[in-house]
């Protein structure tokens, strides 16, 4: 059974590793992996020691499976990352669902995310989730040494609807 809930302390190392694995293979014929790890699994790690308690995770039968944040608390989603063995079971829609009720119990209209335009596997993943792309733009990434295309995506947020057959006086 897939469970989200808030991360603990104690899983910032395994949240960085599965954060990292998944970066890298969402950049994969963008940059060199290899030669950014460090510099990406220090940047996972500082992350999460500030924001830890703000990360929800999702797993199963005890196991992280993957995990969501929102860096500055509003609607937009930072990050989303799922285990690349475990990406298309599941896990990341049932993520995406609740980091989205999150956003709209906080009052915020719209869920939006930011990704590189060479990522064809998580914009298909959010257009499939109801995300249309918004915005597009290219900018100097330092890391990189190159102007990396970025794609916006944005997605309206709904209340679910009461069941018909109740009555609201």
């Amino acid at each position: 059974m897939m469970i989200v809930r808030l991360a603990r302390e104690d899983e910032i190392p395994a949240l960085a590793a599965i954060g990292l694995d998944a970066w890298e293979q969402a950049i994969t014929g963008l940059a060199d992996a290899q030669g950014m790890r460090r510099v990406a699994e220090l940047s996972f790690l500082s992350f999460l020691r500030s924001r830890w308690f703000s990360v929800s995770v999702i797993g199963n039968e005890g196991s992280v499976a993957g995990w969501a944040a929102r860096e500055d608390n509003d609607g937009t989603i930072s990050d989303l990352w799922i285990r690349p063995a475990l990406q298309r079971s599941g896990f990341g829609s049932l993520l995406l669902t609740e980091v989205e009720r999150r956003i709209l119990a906080e009052g915020f209209e719209a869920a939006t995310i930011k990704t590189h335009a060479q990522n064809a596997q998580a914009i298909g993943f959010f257009r499939k989730h109801g995300y249309a792309i918004s915005s597009l733009s290219t900018a100097y990434a330092p890391k990189l040494d190159r102007d990396v295309e970025s794609i916006g995506m944005t997605k309206l947020l709904e209340a679910p609807a009461a069941p018909a057959d109740r009555q609201w006086f």
